[in-house]
């Protein structure tokens, strides 16, 4: 179906609407596709009419369509079993399972034999999973909540769930613009026509008698564009109210708009930049039409043929179809939402932006003036220039003057140049500079400007006719233009107050700018000093930034209203009217939100102290991130080209830098190599003019040099053996900068941390083996040396809404009501020899485990053995689930060997050798195809997933002296390429594509005790690392540089301490939501949930590049205490 017939169906949708004919509405919605009606979609589920509830579905999607569709239905069949089991209806209950859950089973066939068994339950609320179930109007809204995120993510219903913006009773409006042109066409036109059908073309019958008026003869030039058109009044079948032309629709954004036939007086002389002549006139304001149709006048011939070129459909010759635009492609996993690290700035941050062509270079202004250069991908501050006024004579007298008794400086934005061989920065008072880029730490001074009397509010470059130049705006109400000498182009006046933002861009060959101001105004203008062409207003009628998509095709505008409210929508260009208004901002904002645009696909918006996500063909929000906290009420955020890292401001003056999978690897891509910039082939000299001079001086011609990649070596303590920086500091001010001290944070006191002791944990005798949060966050579960594992669950309540594990609240110890434990086999087992381990399958529903004995396949709610298998000998040592199929399990062996056993057929597939001893860690990584195992015999063993071939085998390094063997543990970083291996003498960071070991620290100082057990937080930002001495360390998971000491004092009481039991933790895990909890388990069978203080919320700081070493040496600091340890890198 052809675009304008698709608009066609929603004005009938309207009118069907309008009329009331509810039933013919929703008919037409489901049989076209075009538009799902969520508020009825809601209310039949609320009515629980589910044979219209995926009658209306099937209208837009299938069961199979996808994921997100399989869902959908899956919940709304789920629930209608649900309610019948509650009706105590078996029969209907049976009838759903068989022909609508049957589906689901080719799926998840476990989860459809545990809906199965539902029905063999007096009341299912006995399922652990379902005991919150409450009343049937209370799930059905809960499953619509649920629902309807579902909908919004599918991408079926993309551009489905929103009704066009259309004036009300749009259908009758285009009718009567039909019987208007019809009645101009007329050869006899009476004034009061009498319309009574609409089957037939209207005409108007000549009256009888000698009074007969004159045939009037219109030229047909004359009638085929009509400006307006002659109202039939009340004598049209429709009210004229409807029938009303809208003039400032049909004068169009820009290219509509008719131009006015009289220039403005003071035409300012043409400058150096020559304009082609198609440009004059486009964006001229509309003018009134003339009453004479047909008769308006062009300033000049050029100026006919553009317009009509680029005249929207006004006219039925001139009709076109448009062309359906390529849809972008993204997903969720396309946007940076992971928090990789934290750039310690110092300042407030006011601006930033990535360099065009080097993804991880990052330009950055502060409030205070200055501008830092930042290399993400080694989290180096390449250079940084303090705010200072280079040449005072040069500046305005009024300037010079207001300088000394004014606030001091502050940076309005920063950017580069589209070549990334210059990089400006606009000022709070007068001044721009610009900076030339030539080496990887090196901004040099090339141009300053006087630019503007008050704020410089805005800066970009712009390419005019193949010229690079750049615009400025400022609090005087004036946008100029700049060439590269600094010489003045154009002067644009028009705006009434002062100039926000501006917008350059280019369409074809036309060369345009947007300009915004604080009273809402947009204007646009053309490189031709003949003004504005175009004065609208923005939402809000206040501060407003306008961007364009990557690819130039789309405008978006976002900002805030003086009242708080802020908005982000999309325009029509050729209409100059708003096509979509994104929903989702939640409360009202002190300041002005910003906002950036990405792969052609996505919005990004800092607001309520997140960042939150739009698909640009979808107004309701898409995802936030709250970017593990620390985020201003109005965080800044600037994308990088590729998209794939997201700059985040944060409230303590640093940047958090989140990367998708993609921006993971370019990160790491630059982390080991020097990096070497692209650098241009003339370097400027410094230019200085003031705003009203002009000056023309020759750049000067230097070779630049270039830096030479270096091969990346391992780094010890997060120390590299070889300078990071290939060039040194220049400066004093560049020296102080990276001798800045840094203290370790020590939590040695309870009150600084919050801890809290698993009730029923503790006896004294059998150490907690295994340690393990259930996926869903909910629940901790442990195996003891004795084989029992136990189960704790938090309740969500008023103390804890989310039902999350929390260190603020006690959690249960679970049990079903049967009184079971989950005991192993440990017939003929002797538990000091054996070796515990666990896994638990992705939904929560099952646990295996075993402990010297065979096997056991628990049922998490009833804690049944459902199965036991793989008897010794060999005993078993470690599990591991496949990825792709909880059916297939790795198993490694006490005999040094893996299985790969199939559960469903009670079969070894695969039997792996490499290792000499017990298997002590499985790890598979999806993105590689492999898995990696490691053993007690200290070495690391790689497999094809597909073959199970082994690729290679590496020994880790260990001291000298040191026999190849004791526990060595491995674990897959979220990229699924770094891979963490923790030995009790080392913790180590390998990248598995070649396996070569890039990072390693060894125990030291206050950590110097032997390494029990280490592993990723959730987001793989950190590795929690815990000691036979019972200390536990904190790192920063890229560097693995020491941020944080926990000590045994601050969550062992006294009488612990002090006893004859040394007690140490023998095992740690991350909650798998929370970065910053974990959760340890001690040789004396206790359990403990521990995270920072609510006054922190975090494990100290990330140590900056340099670990702030001076003389080899570190400083300490606690919130506990200010005990020092002097920790020397090796």
């Amino acid at each position: 179906m052809s675009s304008l017939s698709r608009e066609l169906v929603f004005l009938i949708l309207q009118f069907l609407e309008e009329e009331k004919f509810k039933e013919s509405v929703h008919r037409l919605e489901q049989e076209s596709g075009f538009f799902f009606n969520l508020k009825y979609f809601e209310e039949k589920v609320h009515a629980g009419e589910w044979e219209e509830v995926e009658k209306y579905l099937s209208g837009f999607t299938k069961v199979d369509d996808n994921r997100y569709s399989m869902k959908i239905f899956f919940e709304i069949r789920k629930q209608k079993y649900l309610e019948a089991l509650d009706r105590q209806d078996k029969a209907k209950a049976v009838e759903i399972l068989v022909s609508d859950l049957k589906v689901f089973s080719t799926f998840n066939e476990d989860l459809y034999k545990e809906i199965t068994q539902l029905l063999t339950l007096a009341n299912f609320r006995e399922n652990e999973q379902l005991s919150k179930y409450g009343d049937t109007k209370t799930a059905r809204s809960i499953m619509l909540i649920e629902l309807k995120k579902l909908i919004e993510a599918n991408p079926l219903f993309r551009e489905k769930l929103v009704f066009p913006a259309l004036k009300s009773s749009r259908l009758r409006t285009l009718i009567n613009q039909s019987l208007n042109w019809q009645h101009q066409l007329c050869k006899n036109p009476r004034p009061n026509p009498d319309i009574k059908t609409l089957f037939t073309d209207h005409t108007c019958n000549p009256p009888n008698g000698p009074l007969a008026p004159t045939t009037v003869n219109l030229p047909i030039a004359a009638v085929a564009k009509p400006a307006v058109y002659t109202s039939l009044g009340a004598h049209g079948p429709f009210p004229p109210t409807a029938a009303a032309a809208n003039a400032n629709a049909l004068a169009g954004w820009m290219a509509n708009a008719a131009a006015s036939s009289s220039m403005q007086a003071g035409v300012v002389s043409a400058s150096s930049l020559p304009v082609p002549p198609n440009q004059v006139s486009l964006l001229k304001r509309p003018i009134t039409p003339p009453v004479t149709l047909g008769m308006i006048e062009y300033p000049n011939p050029d100026h006919d043929q553009l317009m009509k070129r680029l005249r929207s459909t006004q006219s039925v010759e001139e009709v076109t179809y448009p062309t359906v635009r390529q849809q972008a492609s993204g997903s969720l996993d396309d946007l940076p939402r992971t928090v990789a690290f934290t750039l310690h700035q110092g300042s407030a941050v006011t601006s930033m932006d990535f360099h065009p062509s080097h993804s991880t270079l990052l330009l950055v202004g502060c409030n205070n003036g200055e501008i830092t250069l930042w290399e993400a991908g080694v989290r180096d501050k390449l250079c940084s220039k303090p705010f200072k006024i280079w040449d005072i004579q040069s500046c305005t007298l009024p300037f010079q003057a207001s300088i000394a008794k004014d606030a001091p400086f502050s940076v309005s934005r920063v950017t580069w140049s589209p070549d990334g061989s210059f990089c400006g920065a606009a000022f709070s008072k007068n001044l721009i500079h610009l900076y030339a880029y030539v080496g990887p730490n090196d901004l040099r001074q090339h141009l300053e400007i006087d630019a503007h009397v008050g704020a410089v509010n805005d800066i970009a470059f712009a390419h005019p006719n193949k010229q690079p130049c750049f615009v400025t705006c400022g609090d005087d109400k004036l946008i100029k233009v700049w060439d590269l000498t600094g010489r003045k182009l154009f002067n644009f006046e028009g705006h009434e107050a002062p100039v926000y933002s501006i917008c350059p861009h280019q369409k074809e060959n036309i060369q345009f700018i947007f300009s915004t101001a604080i009273d809402g105004k947009i204007k646009a203008w053309l490189y031709d000093n003949m003004g504005s062409r175009v004065d609208y207003d923005a939402p809000g009628h206040w501060c407003t930034t306008m961007l364009y998509s990557a690819d130039g095709s789309r405008l978006f505008s976002c900002g805030t209203g003086k009242d708080g409210d802020s908005f982000l929508v999309e325009w029509n260009e050729s209409e100059g009217a708003i096509k979509r208004t994104y929903t989702g901002f939640r409360k009202k904002s002190a300041g002005v939100v910003q906002f950036d645009t990405t792969q052609n696909h996505f919005l990004a918006v800092g607001e309520d102290s997140q960042i939150k996500f739009w698909d640009m063909d979808n107004v309701n929000i898409l995802t936030s991130t709250e970017a593990e906290g620390g985020l201003p009420s109005l965080p800044r955020l600037r994308f990088n080209k590729e998209g794939n890292l997201l700059a985040v401001t944060t409230i303590d003056n640093g940047i958090k830098i989140l990367a998708s999978a993609a921006g993971m690897r370019s990160l790491r891509s630059v982390e080991g190599p020097a990096f070497e910039a692209l650098k241009p082939t003339i370097e400027p000299a410094a230019i200085k003019v003031s705003g009203s001079s002009v000056a023309m001086i020759a750049p000067v011609n230097c070779k630049a040099e270039r830096s030479s990649p270096a091969r990346p070596s391992p780094i010890l303590n997060g120390v590299d053996s070889m300078s990071r920086s290939i060039e040194k500091p220049r400066t004093l001010d560049d020296v102080n900068d990276r001798i800045k001290p840094w203290q370790l944070t020590e939590i040695v006191d309870p009150v600084h941390c919050r801890v809290i002791t698993m009730p029923d944990s503790t006896d004294g005798v059998h150490k907690v083996a295994k340690l393990l949060y259930t996926n869903s966050g909910v629940g901790l579960l442990a195996l003891g040396s004795n084989g029992i594992q136990k189960l704790w669950k938090w309740a969500r309540n008023e103390q804890n809404p989310s039902g999350k594990a929390t260190a603020n609240v006690i959690p249960q110890h679970w049990q079903p009501n049967s009184g079971l434990l989950m005991t192993n086999d440990i017939s003929g087992v002797k538990l000091e020899e054996a070796v515990p381990c666990i896994a638990l399958s992705k939904n929560d529903s099952y646990v295996m485990s075993a402990t010297g004995g065979k096997v056991s396949l628990f049922n998490m709610m009833t804690f049944k053995v459902m199965t036991t298998f793989m008897p010794p000998p060999p005993a078993s040592t470690f599990l591991a689930f496949h990825p792709q199929d909880n059916n297939i399990i790795a198993i490694g062996m006490e005999d040094s060997t893996i299985h790969i056993y199939n559960v469903r057929i009670d079969e070894v597939k695969s039997k792996l050798k490499g290792h000499q001893r017990h298997i002590t860690g499985l790890a598979f990584s999806s993105n590689l195809n492999i898995l990696v195992s490691s053993g007690a015999d200290a070495q690391l063993c790689i497999w094809s997933i597909d073959t199970w071939e082994k690729r290679k085998l590496v020994p880790i390094q260990l001291p000298t002296g040191k026999a190849p063997n004791g526990d060595t543990r491995v674990q897959f970083h979220l990229d699924q390429v770094r891979l963490l291996v923790s030995h009790e003498t080392q913790l180590a960071i390998y990248d598995a594509s070649k396996m070569e070991r890039t990072r390693q620290w060894v125990p030291q100082d206050a950590l110097s005790s032997l390494i029990s057990y280490a592993t990723y937080s959730c987001n793989s930002q950190l590795v929690f690392a815990s000691f036979c001495n019972g200390n536990i360390g904190v790192f920063d998971a890229d560097t693995l540089r020491l941020r944080c000491r926990v000590a045994p004092s601050a969550y062992l009481s006294q009488t612990v301490l002090n006893g004859s039991q040394a007690v140490q933790p023998n095992v740690i895990a991350a909650h798998p939501q929370d970065p910053n909890q974990f959760a340890i388990g001690l040789n004396d069978g206790c359990v403990k949930v521990i995270e920072p203080s609510e006054s922190e919320s975090k494990w100290g700081t990330s140590p900056p590049a340099d670990n702030g070493v001076l003389n080899g040496r570190v400083g300490s600091s606690s919130n506990a205490s200010n005990h020092a340890t002097d920790q020397s890198q090796r």
